[in-house]
């Protein structure tokens, strides 16, 4: 009788790699949707105009490779990095920012490493580092203004200056952010004198708690869905907030925690990006440094740095030390006493 002879594991679960991503989309939803209430169509275009890039371009280069491309594509990777790519982006970025942006990360940051789970480094990050360098007017000076505050445009007119510069006054309805704003502001204005500015409204800073309140319902979910745990969240989020408590705890010079927290791109970068399974840290110990580091390096960069949001930095710098923090932080085997650690000394 012959025998079928296939390696482990023998059984399989539910969690494909299209599955995983499809639930990353839609725990993006409520951020999403925040972000498109609060601060116009840009963010919808943003998304879209990714996406089709990042298809694109993926498929091209899969073909390149004599590879399937249905198959690749299937995978829906190329979708989420779009997503997070273009919500992390200004809403009036022109489109050639986002083109850029995602050429490089799927193509250059992704592909060129040998595709999904090969790639060293978080692709939306890169492509969002690289603009930031490159283009650091048209990533500081295109962020809307909340629409509580203004009269947004609407749908063909977002999408006229986007694509072709368009009639729109940009001035009009654009304005620096709270991290930026507060970080800038403080050194001659007093906490409650800055608090007052309307972009801070009446609570933390007037749409960005709900955006970031929406991702972190997102990432919730995806814990309850068993797609990430929870070590990199919580220890990413505390390591913020204690340097923000200890190290800034005059909020006459320092942006206070509630700010750091409730504003950019915080709990996007926590949930989303940070967790990414390929570029983080994978035993328990590991994620717990791992988002420890990415926290403090934030906290370090936005206060003493010259760019008021520093998840992107943060995490390529922490990718870097991922596969470090694997190799020291290793769990017991089973049967053994103690795990397997560090170099061992050969006799």
């Amino acid at each position: 009788m012959a025998l079928l002879q296939i390696t482990s594991p023998h059984l399989r679960g539910k969690n494909r790699t299209a599955s995983v991503m499809q639930w990353v989309l839609l725990a993006t939803l409520p951020g999403f949707v925040a972000l498109t209430w609060f601060f116009g169509w840009g963010v919808l275009i943003n998304v879209v105009w990714a996406s089709l890039l990042a298809l694109v371009s993926e498929a091209a280069i899969v073909k390149l490779r004599k590879r399937p491309v249905m198959f690749y594509l299937g995978d829906y990777s190329a979708v989420v990095t779009a997503v997070l790519l273009g919500l992390a982006l200004p809403p009036f970025a022109p489109w050639w920012v986002t083109m850029v942006g995602i050429l490089f990360a799927i193509v250059i940051s992704k592909q060129l490493y040998g595709g999904l789970g090969s790639n060293p480094f978080n692709p939306a990050m890169v492509g969002y580092a690289l603009l930031l360098v490159s283009f650091p007017v048209e990533m500081t000076t295109h962020w809307a203004t909340p629409s509580s505050l203004t009269e947004l445009p609407d749908f063909l007119s977002t999408l006229q200056y986007i694509f072709g510069g368009g009639n729109l006054n940009i001035d009009g309805v654009t304005m620096a952010t709270p991290l930026d704003t507060y970080k800038h502001q403080i050194d001659v204005l007093t906490r409650e004198e800055v608090s007052q500015l309307p972009i801070f409204g009446q609570h933390v800073a007037l749409g960005w708690e709900w955006v970031n309140l929406g991702f972190l319902a997102g990432g919730l979910l995806l814990i309850w869905r068993k797609i990430i745990t929870w070590h990199i969240p919580l220890s990413m989020l505390a390591a913020l907030a204690v340097c923000s408590l200890v190290l800034g705890w005059d909020p006459d010079r320092y942006t206070p925690v509630s700010i750091h927290l409730l504003s950019g791109a915080t709990m996007l970068g926590a949930f989303f990006i940070a967790t990414d399974p390929v570029t983080a840290a994978t035993s328990r110990l590991g994620k717990l440094y791992y988002g420890a580091g990415i926290g403090i390096l934030i906290y370090i960069i936005r206060t003493w740095g010259s760019y008021p949001d520093a998840v992107a930095f943060s995490v390529l710098l922490m990718n870097f030390a991922a596969p470090f923090l694997d190799y020291y932080t290793k769990p017991r085997t089973y049967g053994h006493r103690k795990a397997h650690r560090g170099i061992k000394k050969s006799d």
